[in-house]
């Protein structure tokens, strides 16, 4: 089974990254709501959706929400958070049955993390066929480069008497988090295996799937991308038409 099937449910992985919670989602919403200008009525896709947390974010602002993502778990905490929204266990990598998005997101490195690189490129096939003409896509990757030179082999945290040991390394593009979890006595392993993809990459995998690339940023607040102290790269893209 895809190391993601065992690790996305859990509460382990809840818990690990507890800080990625809706206070560290809005400032994302805000900058994407600002930049694309859109709000009340409009339609937003979110590839990906976890629990929700930007969901409750875009929900708040009164677009019309439809989250999909793989993990049922994440799914059912989703619909308790944001019953406004629409949620649906969906593989990304397939298109949804609509067109008519004026927005799609697919926000936190949400690709990479299959063994064949050309299921990230159904990925985008499927943000971009469930555009409507004029709509809008946002991509956030992590910098590969900054991954590279930043990267911590190991670090040890204690959450709520859970125990998780953490070894990372970089190998051939991918970065390998081996968390090793030990509560009351009992010890669980979990991986995480991404592939890092180049901003100039991705504007090749967008143009492949007739997108066009208005824009790549750093983080939430969009100051311009840079290769050498960026952490992440945000990819602004938009669908030809009106």
């Amino acid at each position: 089974m895809p190391w993601y099937t065992d690790w996305f449910g859990t509460r382990y992985y809840k818990l690990l990254y507890r800080h990625r919670n809706e206070e560290d989602a809005k400032p994302w919403v805000d900058a994407i709501l600002h930049r694309t200008a859109l709000g009340r009525g409009h339609r937003v896709l979110d590839l990906a959706c976890g629990r929700g947390r930007h969901a409750h974010w875009f929900n708040e602002a009164g677009l019309q929400v439809t989250g999909v993502d793989i993990s049922e778990e994440s799914i059912e905490e989703a619909r308790r958070a944001v019953p406004g929204a629409t949620f649906l266990v969906h593989d990304i990598r397939t298109p949804v049955p609509s067109s008519e998005f004026d927005l799609a997101v697919c926000l936190f490195t949400s690709i990479g993390y299959f063994d064949d690189s050309a299921d990230d490129q159904r990925v985008l096939a499927s943000a971009a066929s469930a555009l409507k003409a004029g709509g809008a896509f946002v991509l956030d990757l992590m910098n590969p480069h900054h991954v590279r030179n930043n990267l911590v082999p190991f670090e040890e945290l204690h959450l709520d008497g859970v125990r998780f040991r953490i070894e990372r390394s970089y190998v051939d593009g991918v970065v390998v988090k081996r968390i090793q979890v030990e509560e009351n006595g009992a010890v669980f392993e979990f991986q995480e295996r991404v592939r890092t993809i180049s901003p100039a990459e991705v504007l090749n995998m967008l143009d492949a799937v007739g997108l066009e690339v208005e824009d790549q940023t750093d983080g939430p607040v969009p100051r311009r991308f840079d290769r050498e102290t960026s952490e992440r790269c945000v990819t602004w893209a938009k669908k030809p038409g009106p």
